[in-house]
């Protein structure tokens, strides 16, 4: 069991959105200070403001996650004042939410770098300070999208794959040698903010409540969880791939959950 007392808490992407409700809520916790890196100023501003009045103890960077260098010198501002991170969000994410061929390539190298290479950088950045202590939490919002293919969000998709085989393979090469620190692995469906704007949820896998499942990120957290999957369906999706060949997979995720429609109605937001 872990808890957020005293601790210092990191959330990327964290000036709206989820981002913030998990920063608020690792602050109501007892969270000794909360850190947010994100690229909207005003977003920023706007959250320390609101969190400072209810009498906590916030900061904030603007940090571009997807430029290592920008990352490093963030992270070692921090450092340098707080010694270490104990619990680290990898919250920051985008989508474009179009067809490949459409895509440029600033599209996919911002999608990529965002959604897939930070989680990298910034986990890279402040891993050794756990190690040193043997302690910590890693979080990474991945997506219930690397776990199935799906069309109209195919790069979105490529950098979520690439971030579940990342977490889950670091969790597992640290707990041989530093099993003090701790991996949580998030992969949602879709969630109820503006990213997500205009799709068309699954059949049987509605829209998340993004405070029903902040709150259930910070409990995974608090009791060591490695893995969350919501809604329930999510949970059948790895097992479903494995044992159905590929064209009934693909009948039942288009035909019966239609899934592969979710994208067709899509507005969305690209930054939260």
């Amino acid at each position: 069991m872990s808890s957020f007392t005293d601790k210092v808490v990191l959330v990327t992407g964290g000036a709206n959105g989820i981002g913030l409700l998990m920063g608020k809520k690792a602050l109501q916790k007892g969270a000794r200070h909360l850190i947010i890196w994100d690229i909207n100023l005003e977003f920023m501003e706007a959250a320390k403001l609101t969190l400072q009045n209810d009498g906590f103890s916030v900061s904030c960077q603007m940090v571009d996650v997807s430029d290592p260098i920008k990352v490093n010198e963030a992270a070692q501002m921090v450092l340098q004042e707080y010694n270490k991170v104990d619990v680290l969000f990898n919250n920051a994410g985008i989508i474009v939410g179009k067809p490949f061929h459409e895509h440029s390539s600033e599209d996919i190298s911002r999608t990529i770098g965002v959604n897939q290479l930070a989680l990298m950088y910034v986990t890279n950045a402040f891993l050794p300070a756990m190690m040193k202590s043997n302690s910590g939490h890693v979080v990474a919002i991945t997506s219930s999208a690397g776990l199935t293919p799906n069309p109209g969000m195919v790069v979105y998709v490529s950098s979520k794959w690439g971030a579940v085989g990342w977490v889950e393979s670091l969790r597992l090469e640290l707990k041989k040698t530093h099993p003090g620190i701790h991996f949580t692995n998030v992969m949602p469906g879709y969630i109820g903010t503006k990213m997500f704007g205009g799709i068309t949820p699954p059949r049987f896998m509605p829209l998340l409540d993004p405070d029903l499942i902040t709150s259930k990120i910070i409990d995974y957290v608090e009791r060591n969880k490695a893995t969350l999957k919501a809604p329930n369906l999510v949970k059948i999706t790895t097992f479903a791939r494995g044992i159905l060949p590929t064209a009934l997979y693909d009948f039942v995720a288009s035909k019966i959950f239609r899934v592969y429609a979710s994208m067709d109605t899509f507005k969305g937001h690209s930054d939260e």
